[in-house]
């Protein structure tokens, strides 16, 4: 069988990848991560769920694998930059260089075309989560139910011959207070972003990929390796794309742990 043909970017993003829960699409990640190489890739937050891991530990091979590959990537001459987010937040407790992988709580991108970015993971301006984190553990309980319910869904799509379809990230973009709290999130990173005087900002956490110009800022979300299997990338003029949906067609979907319904 003949290897996909790799296909090289300047930059790459990806991010909310929740390694250690069993809802984490590390096979997607790792067969992403074969057949696309990076100049520079960022890890925009929550690549490790510490939350879920502190319930009870899963960790399955496939993610130390994509751990490994990270790595590698960095042994092999790519930058390899790591924002951690609100699961992984005791990271930041660690910024510097590490052998091949810079931590870091936020960065500025500078595009082929010559536009700076800021890149930070985005709970920062998730007030649930810095400001009442209980209320954001109490809504892991609704999140845990509907991705639970992803797993029968997608049993009997794929006897179907269907693809695969989340019921909770259905409920996300249909409910009035999920989208309303999707549209104030992406309104206050783009008004954080002022500061810094950049042209747009790439962020995470709400497990919502887009692209899309908002009050003249370029916004662009990374979405997550839980539902969307999505990643954002930047080609040698600059363009930036949005990848979506790349969980191959005869992956397994995975048993679904809990993850916060405030990601």
């Amino acid at each position: 069988m003949l290897s996909k043909p790799i296909k090289k970017y300047r930059s790459g993003w990806i991010s909310d990848i929740h390694l250690g829960t069993k809802g984490c699409a590390a096979e997607a990640l790792l067969e992403f991560l074969r057949t696309h190489e990076f100049e520079t890739l960022y890890i925009v937050g929550d690549l490790l769920d510490i939350w879920a891991m502190r319930r009870g530990i899963y960790w399955p091979q496939a993610h130390n694998d994509v751990i490994q590959k990270l790595l590698r990537a960095g042994r092999k001459g790519a930058r390899v930059v790591y924002i951690p987010g609100n699961h992984d937040e005791y990271v930041a407790g660690y910024i510097g260089y590490y052998g091949a992988v810079e931590i870091e709580r936020r960065a500025i991108h500078q595009t082929a075309d010559g536009r700076r970015l800021l890149v930070i993971h985005g709970h920062e301006l998730d007030t649930v989560v810095q400001n009442i984190k209980w209320l954001a553990f109490v809504g892991d309980v609704g999140y845990q139910f509907l991705l639970k319910l992803n797993e029968p869904i997608n049993w009997m799509r794929r006897h179907l011959g269907l693809g695969y379809w989340s019921l909770s990230s259905a409920v996300k973009r249909n409910v009035k207070n999920a989208v309303s709290f999707v549209g104030e999130f992406e309104k206050s990173i783009v008004r954080y972003s002022e500061t810094d005087h950049v042209s747009g900002v790439v962020c995470g956490h709400i497990h919502w990929p887009a692209i899309r110009k908002i009050e003249e800022v370029d916004y662009y979300n990374c979405g997550d390796w839980v539902e969307s299997c999505s990643a954002l990338v930047e080609n040698f003029d600059g363009k930036i794309e949005l990848l979506t949906d790349l969980r191959p067609r005869n992956a397994s979907i995975p048993e679904i742990a809990a993850l916060p319904i405030n990601p």
